[in-house]
């Protein structure tokens, strides 16, 4: 495929992951859009807690985030090479690993780490340091890439809608979703974009459409509830939502209320598109039935901005992913390619066993 002809840097300003050579600089998800403000990460706990707290979100930002997090927690070992540094660097890894469960890249990216530092000699601080900037440089090519893929499935002038924050703010840059929006909008082939809200933190409303008027683009915020009659009037032809794991039949984990977004969209005609990296891709596991659904704070609900919306003492759920089957996606895109009504057949062809 021939690579678009616009300029990237137009539709992709934003940087959440600033390393300074010393510390992990993070953009404070947490404060936006009324405060841009980078908080500074000196060690491998604070990077951990980072996570935890949404400071820094989207399943490739997390796992570049803990990439960097390796990196500061190499300082405080003392080892003459990889293999002896690996089971020292072990428990910061595994309380990055625990920050945020249900997201593959964030193990992913540790996994990596790990490889590398093992078959390591006494430059293995460099080694770790290298590998974190190769993830992120790798994940803003693959962003570049899927944008162009996803964009070439949608019908000019077409009306799209997005959920949750799946832009530069998520990744290293550009986006995953946010990314075949990008250049949708740039290719002329997207004439209308709609933002849900999504709630309980509203990173459709602080966040996304936050970036995109950045980049000159123009969204629609709804709330989450008015998705269907969106739908159902014929404004919206493409949802294109990114994911946290893409299983091996696959079902795909993503922000809460995406599972509703698939049903709504396959009872309208509404065309369904997941676009994430590869390494989002989770083939050891089966099927969505298999994935750790995290659950938050239930008082995330209990209010917005600080200010209490709910009555005291009243119980709440609050999961922070669904699944959507299978078979009510039309489309996977990664930077590997388009897979169609994916299932376990199609996604062993692309991705192996």
């Amino acid at each position: 495929m021939t690579e678009p002809t616009f300029d990237f840097d137009r539709y992709d300003r934003i940087r959440p992951i600033r390393w300074t050579g010393d510390a992990l600089e993070l953009l404070d998800q947490r404060k936006l859009p009324f405060v841009v403000e980078y908080v500074r990460c000196d060690d491998a706990d604070a990077v951990a807690a980072a996570i935890h707290a949404l400071t820094v979100r989207g399943a490739p930002a997390i796992g570049i985030a803990a990439a960097w997090g390796v990196v500061l927690a190499a300082r405080d070992i003392d080892a003459a090479d990889g293999n002896a540094a690996a089971p020292q660097l072990e428990p910061a890894l595994q309380r990055l690993n625990a920050a945020r469960p249900t997201a593959v890249n964030l193990a992913w990216a540790l996994a990596r780490m790990r490889r590398v530092l093992v078959a390591a000699g006494a430059d293995w601080r460099d080694v770790l340091a290298r590998e974190a900037q190769a993830i992120a440089d790798e994940d803003l090519a693959a962003n570049r890439r899927m944008g162009a893929l996803g964009a070439a499935l949608i019908e000019p002038e077409s009306g799209v809608l997005t959920h949750c924050n799946t832009g530069s703010l998520a990744t290293a840059g550009f986006g995953t979703a946010l990314g075949v929006i990008r250049a949708g909008v740039a290719q002329g082939r997207i004439g209308k974009v709609y933002a849900g809200e999504t709630r309980p933190w509203l990173q459709g409303a602080r966040l996304t459409v936050w970036e995109l008027q950045q980049d000159g683009i123009s969204p629609t915020l709804i709330a989450d509830s008015a998705a269907a009659h969106l739908m159902k009037t014929g404004a919206v032809h493409w949802v294109v939502v990114g994911a946290d794991r893409i299983c091996a039949n696959g079902d795909v984990a993503n922000k809460i209320g995406t599972y509703q977004l698939a049903i709504a969209a396959r009872h309208h005609g509404v065309r369904f598109m997941v676009a994430a990296p590869s390494s989002t891709v989770d083939m050891a596991t089966p099927s969505g039935d298999q994935i750790h659904i995290e659950e938050r704070d239930p008082g995330e609900l209990f209010g917005v901005g600080g200010v209490r919306t709910a009555a005291e003492e009243v119980g709440a759920w609050n999961p922070v992913f669904d699944v959507t089957p299978h078979e009510l996606i039309d489309a996977i895109v990664t930077e590997r390619g388009v897979i169609e009504r994916p299932d376990e057949a199609a996604m062993r062809t692309a991705f192996g066993a």
